[in-house]
């Protein structure tokens, strides 16, 4: 297994290249800027992105989209807006209005996304954004969980932006994450990476 961190952009973004062995087609996790970044550490394992996957619709997370063009971009249902309106991806507060345009495919809650020999479950967990989503590695090693902006390394997501609750993130992160094995390793969506039994 290959995994990869590219940090990317001005708010230091986690970027994950995910793909079973070298040659083989990779998941790339929140290419929020940076293109020129990405493709150096895909070279550098000589893989073939194949599909983008975002934890959640802000514009530090989803940048990158367009140097990628003719992926598949799988997000959740709900946030799946965000990805075409610059407002509420929050692209026109930072005055660049950013939309995606491309093949977006809108996942729920529990759904596999399967590229290659990689396999990533959607976890559902509201309260950054509505569709924010975390998302457990089922294919070997099966002990990773990418937690996007819900979860960091001692602390959580803010809950200042449209749509956001800090209810229902504290919500979500107890039954939905602190469930999980102790001993599962978290790759959040900026800063340095934890556990699940660390975290709670």
């Amino acid at each position: 297994m290959i995994l990869d961190k590219v940090i990317v952009g001005a708010y230091q973004v986690n970027c994950y290249i995910l793909a079973d062995a070298p040659g083989a087609p990779a998941v790339l996790i929140d290419p929020g800027a940076d293109a020129h970044k990405i493709r150096r550490a895909l070279q550098k394992h000589s893989l073939i992105p194949a599909a983008i996957i975002h934890t959640h619709g802000h514009i530090d997370h989803i940048g990158a989209d367009h140097e990628f063009s003719g992926l598949p971009i799988y997000v959740h249902r709900l946030d799946a807006p965000l990805l075409g309106d610059p407002e509420l991806n929050l692209s026109n507060f930072l005055g660049q209005g950013y939309s995606v345009s491309g093949q977006i495919h809108p996942v729920d809650d529990g759904q596999l996304i399967t590229v290659g020999e990689v396999i990533l479950q959607v976890i559902h967990t509201p309260g950054h954004s509505p569709g924010g989503m975390c998302l457990l590695l089922k294919s070997p090693p099966e002990n990773v969980v990418f937690t996007g902006d819900t979860l960091f390394y001692q602390g959580v997501g803010r809950t200042d932006f449209p749509g956001a609750s800090q209810d229902t993130l504290a919500a979500a992160i107890k039954s939905r994450l602190f469930t999980l094995p102790d001993e599962l390793i978290v790759y959040p969506g900026h800063a340095a990476s934890s556990t699940i039994g660390d975290e709670k």
